[in-house]
């Protein structure tokens, strides 16, 4: 399991976040969308992430999402110390409507990388075969439904590592298991034909850390001038590691309630079948705009 760090992944995220949000872009607008891809005519899609199972999530996240109307994704590996502790708790959040996405079994990340010291030897993914690996994700997956029912799901590999042993990538064979994997670094989507190509199995997302509810907000911003999809993964909430503040979190989340008209924010399966319904519906538009021969 993560341990507090500055890691050169955080770094990346934050690297590409500004880049991303450098962009020039139109003023986002108050009115709703008549033929986009989110429902209600939302101008975005805000995919909220909450990794590794962390009591903050369950005594503060959970409960505000749900007084706030907003649904997210947990990415829960099954060595969470709050799994036997709290697995009534975790069953009312999936009944809540959140989705319990797959983070593997015990949380396998490259212990050979700066400061991945908390990398203990038996979860360190350079380890591992690539079919082990995929082992301990399907066999997540089965303990998921066990725990929600469902046997729909989102994947995001921990540490966004994808090689095994040999530097052997086990992701990718494991796209048709998942309606969507988060497998890159960086959260927003540059533009609405990004958008129609984007690939579920290769889903982007930004770590949060230490970022103000302003940052967090214009990011959402960003992403409603485009039209586009903003994919968010946090850690600790107020406590624990890699951590941004209550107050930080709470401030985006209360502007996305309050603009629900502007951000629809929900789990990331459901933007995943969202976004491949209205990418299906682009392709048969551009293939009825072709000219008959």
């Amino acid at each position: 399991m993560a341990r507090p760090r500055r890691a050169a992944l955080t770094r990346w995220f934050g690297l590409w976040a500004a880049a991303a949000l450098a962009l020039p872009v139109p003023a986002a607008e108050g009115t709703p969308v008549a033929d986009g891809p989110w429902p209600g005519g939302a101008r975005a899609a805000v995919s909220l992430g909450y990794d590794d199972g962390l009591d903050s999530h369950l005594d503060h996240v959970a409960p505000l999402l749900d007084r706030l109307g907003l649904r997210a994704t947990f990415y829960l590996p099954l060595s969470s110390p709050t799994l036997p502790r709290r697995l009534a708790d975790w069953r009312a959040v999936a009944a809540a409507g959140h989705e319990l996405g797959n983070h593997s079994l015990v949380h396998p990340c490259l212990g050979h990388l700066p400061g991945r010291g908390w990398v203990q030897p038996h979860r360190d993914l350079a380890r591992m075969t690539a079919e082990q690996a995929r082992d301990q994700v399907r066999l997540a997956n089965t303990a998921l439904q066990a725990i929600d029912g469902r046997t729909e799901r989102t994947y995001t590999p921990p540490c966004l590592d994808l090689a095994a042993a040999g530097g052997e990538n086990y992701v990718d064979a494991l796209a048709p298991v998942f309606a969507g994997m988060r497998t890159r670094a960086g959260g927003l989507v540059p533009s609405r034909d990004a958008l129609a190509r984007l690939k579920p199995a290769e889903l982007g997302t930004e770590g949060i850390e230490n970022l103000s509810g302003a940052e967090l907000i214009a990011r959402v911003q960003a992403a409603a001038a485009r039209g586009t999809l903003v994919s968010f993964t946090f850690h600790g909430v107020g406590a624990e590691y890699l951590s941004v503040s209550r107050a930080a979190h709470d401030e985006l989340l209360h502007h996305l309630a309050t603009h629900r008209h502007l951000y629809w924010t929900d789990s990331a399966v459901n933007v995943v079948r969202q976004l491949r319904t209205w990418q299906a519906r682009q392709a048969q538009q551009a293939r009825q705009a072709q000219p008959v021969r």
